[in-house]
């Protein structure tokens, strides 16, 4: 029997997903998280074979919980599940160490097979997402850029990005400058929202 971890933090999808995934003969989801900061103490609690993720959670998000898990229960399996088909999470999934990387409007069956592939060592990867991460390439941001990025998404002065990262306002100000013009808009609104929608957030 293969022992599941589901961690998604609305539970009625959660609850749809056990019930699905408890038709299968050989699956019994023994764990359920509704935070990501959940899932590696559930993973140890209950011995888990494979954990599956959903990317927007509380706590931690799926992608940190996978490198949580990676590090810590390196034998335990990861598959995210995401309603937003973003290439740049899927690049993300597989730098954190996740085994497949699905979208949730997969059919069930699709995602049992999934399970059965990863424990097997196979990698699953949704195959329009696959096509599309090619095209679009890496994030062009570097990870100070994305930073800075990610606390200017809250509304943040120039003057509290750089109380929070520990850098000058001038650095701050050079930073969103060079990701504007990577991101190819016009101002910090629309950079944020460009990278955010190309899952480099």
């Amino acid at each position: 029997m293969i022992r599941v971890l589901l961690a998604e933090d609305q539970s009625m999808v959660r609850e749809a997903l056990a019930a699905l995934l408890s038709l299968e003969d050989d699956l019994e989801v023994v764990a359920q998280a509704a935070r990501g900061d959940e899932v590696l103490p559930a993973a140890r609690e209950h011995a888990v074979d494979v954990a599956l993720l959903d990317i927007e959670m509380p706590g931690l998000n799926g992608l940190d919980a996978a490198a949580a898990l990676r590090d810590a229960l390196p034998t335990v399996k990861t598959v995210i599940l995401t309603t937003f088909g973003r290439p740049g999470y899927l690049r993300r999934a597989m730098e954190a160490g996740a085994d497949a990387f699905l979208v949730k409007d997969a059919p069930a069956a699709r995602l049992a097979d999934a399970i059965r592939r990863v424990l097997r060592g196979e990698r699953v990867i949704d195959p329009a997402l696959a096509a599309a991460a090619l095209a679009d390439g890496a994030s062009p941001l570097t990870e100070r850029e994305r930073e800075v990025l990610l606390t200017a998404a809250d509304g943040a002065t120039n003057a509290e990005i750089a109380a929070a990262l520990q850098l000058s306002p001038g650095t701050v100000r050079n930073y969103l400058s060079t990701a504007i013009q990577k991101t190819g808009v016009r101002n910090r609104a629309e950079a944020v929202r460009t990278a955010r929608d190309k899952g480099w957030l």
